[in-house]
């Protein structure tokens, strides 16, 4: 029973593998095939690595999320300028290419956060989800958007636009909201109980986005989202 337990979550776990591999895969692609901007194919391997958030509920020991993030910590910081060998950035190129558009520690700042929330949020994934939505939907749509369509422009540390701001927090709000419907589902509480704290994570995630250098993002939102979502109970 015990291997067959081990087993289940092994595989899942190389599901997961095999799902963040071909989303860098197709991240890198993008750029070449499509000739879309870096920064976009960028944003598409966020939002789309953040529904590994999803699969957190079918394990049934928290070490296995852990091991699915962590190792991306240093992967990461390997296909990053900032590699110690340098000739690893050449070797990992997809990831690399995608890593140039913008902070050479984002994705590694991405991984770090995902990785602690789920050290300690494993068991309670709609937490983590308070952090890493708002990353993953928010401020890649509100990036994109706030590129192209930002015309109220702004600056608390880093170069914002309200229309930017804006898109953060609606789509924050609905990426999060959305996630507290499906984990309700396997958690069996009350949405309505968790819709004002939902408010408050968008908010907060984007104050603290609208404030937040460059890169540094992928570190301040999941920390202050979850931190909120927790305050105001909806950890519970």
């Amino acid at each position: 029973m015990l291997k067959e337990e081990v087993s289940a979550n092994v595989l899942l776990m190389l599901l997961c593998y095999v799902y963040i591999l071909f989303i860098i895969f197709v991240s890198s692609r993008m750029i070449r095939v499509m000739s879309i901007s870096q920064k976009a194919s960028r944003k598409f391997l966020h939002a789309m690595i953040g529904n590994l958030l999803f699969a957190i509920p079918f394990f049934t020991s928290n070490i296995y999320p852990v091991l699915v993030a962590a190792p991306f910590i240093l992967i990461t910081l390997l296909a990053s300028s900032y590699s110690p060998f340098k000739h690893t950035s050449g070797r990992l190129k997809g990831l690399a290419d995608i890593t140039e558009g913008g902070h050479p520690l984002g994705l590694v700042f991405y991984a770090v956060s995902y990785t602690f929330l789920a050290m300690f949020f494993a068991s309670k994934p709609y937490v983590i989800a308070a952090g890493i939505l708002p990353m993953a939907y928010g401020d890649s749509v509100a990036s994109i958007v706030g590129e192209k369509y930002g015309r109220r422009k702004y600056k608390l540390i880093a170069d914002k636009s309200l229309e930017g701001s804006m898109v953060m927090f609606f789509a924050s709000l609905l990426s999060f909201t959305g996630s507290l419907f499906f984990f309700s589902l396997l958690y069996s509480f009350p949405v309505f109980e968790k819709i004002f704290p939902a408010f408050a994570v968008a908010t907060m995630t984007t104050l603290v986005e609208s404030a937040s250098p460059l890169g540094f993002d992928n570190l301040t939102v999941p920390f202050f989202g979850a931190s909120t979502f927790l305050f105001l109970g909806g950890g519970m």
